[in-house]
């Protein structure tokens, strides 16, 4: 029970990632706040469900998880979109979509929550980036990548700025997870994602392409004070898998 009396904040609750962060949490004996324009259907002490690219709504996310869970403990900034295809492809819409859920939104609520919990003695916030883009690009996925870039440099610079608030800010980059967005992918493309995914899985040293579950041990490893020197941190999680 790591967590035990820890009140914690998820984005992109409804996704595979996110949902098993979640569900890793509560086990452990956080309180959960998990913020979603989905409705999320499994248990959880608050849903603040809203839309990220709504500035107002992100701003004030983290004091509204503080308010309804008494605390605010962890951060994680999971929510996530993937715009496909080169920039000659990417629309106005492609951009601000991305943008605004990638990169603006975990930037408002860290915002907000570091002055929350720089006054309750400090916390830990995790940021999903990702391989694509934090360490290589990755094909046709420019603007994703960008957005993916940014939010590993911004959790480095954050990690910096305010450890001495008793703050860490690490991040965590999957390669390829066996995700509904993921799937959906394939789906797009025509494949059979059941298939796709097995295919995938070849190509990784270890066998298989990442489950959910894989990303939320990591992200609970850095939330929990087994943790605690570990700051500014951009960490892969990816199989020994390389992007290429």
């Amino acid at each position: 029970m790591r967590f035990e009396g820890k009140a914690a904040l998820v984005t992109g609750a409804a996704g595979g990632i996110g949902r098993a962060i979640v569900a890793r949490l509560r086990a452990e004996g956080a309180r959960v706040a998990v913020a979603d324009k989905d409705v999320c259907t499994f248990a959880a002490e608050k849903h603040l469900q809203g839309d990220l690219l709504d500035a107002s709504y992100a701003d004030g996310l983290a004091l509204a998880a503080f308010d309804a869970l008494g605390g605010l403990d962890i951060v994680t900034n999971n929510a996530g979109v993937i715009t496909r295809g080169p920039i000659t492809e990417t629309s106005d819409l492609d951009w601000e979509r991305s943008m605004g859920v990638n990169v603006e939104a975990p930037f408002r609520i860290c915002r907000a929550a570091i002055p929350i919990m720089a006054a309750t003695g400090g916390g830990a916030i995790v940021n999903i980036a990702s391989c694509w883009g934090a360490r290589a690009p990755g094909p046709n996925h420019a603007l994703y990548c960008m957005t993916k870039a940014a939010i590993a440099s911004l959790t480095q610079c954050m990690g910096m700025d305010h450890a001495h608030q008793g703050i860490r800010v690490n991040a965590v980059c999957p390669n390829e997870v066996n995700t509904p967005m993921l799937r959906s992918g394939f789906e797009e493309r025509g494949f059979d994602s059941d298939s796709a995914v097995v295919e995938l899985g070849k190509t990784v040293p270890l066998g298989r392409i990442a489950e959910p579950e894989d990303i939320a041990d990591v992200v609970l490893f850095l939330a929990s004070g087994a943790a605690r020197y570990v700051c500014g941190a951009v960490i892969e999680v990816n199989g020994g898998k390389p992007v290429s």
